[in-house]
């Protein structure tokens, strides 16, 4: 499922949050963190404040995409042992290009729920359209 800003949301299961938690408004003034925990029951409604698509590109692969990029933009009019070395340097990235294509795009979401909780950074597919 895609998510959009804006859109209405359910929690598809119970989850339980657990952890140090930061406050955004202490009272004392201290910087700190405490320990929390918090439970929300599945069908919590919400809606979506922002989507974030993180994209694990390695190095190997960008240097892939560039090189391989060049070789068919310009290979037809390279010198021959110029053309070689591309081509060879093309198939020495190409298992890390594979790689990268292969992995799932990650996306986490910022929701917002009706009781005033906001869960940051979840995996989209904890939740369900509402």
């Amino acid at each position: 499922m895609t998510l959009n800003e804006g859109r209405r949301v359910r929690l598809a299961a119970d989850t339980r949050l657990t952890g140090w938690v930061a406050m955004t408004e202490d009272p004392s003034g201290a910087a700190g963190a405490v320990a929390g925990s918090l439970s929300l029951a599945a069908g919590t409604e919400g809606t979506v404040v922002r989507v974030v698509e993180h994209d694990r590109q390695t190095e190997e692969s960008r240097e892939y995409e560039r090189l391989k990029s060049l070789l068919d933009a310009y290979g037809a009019g390279m010198p021959a042992e110029s053309k070689k070395q591309l081509e060879e340097k093309v198939a020495g990235l190409e298992p890390a290009w594979d790689a990268y294509r292969a992995e799932p795009l990650r996306v986490t979401v910022r929701v917002r729920f009706d009781n005033g909780f906001i869960l940051d950074d979840a995996r989209e597919d904890v939740f369900v359209p509402a």
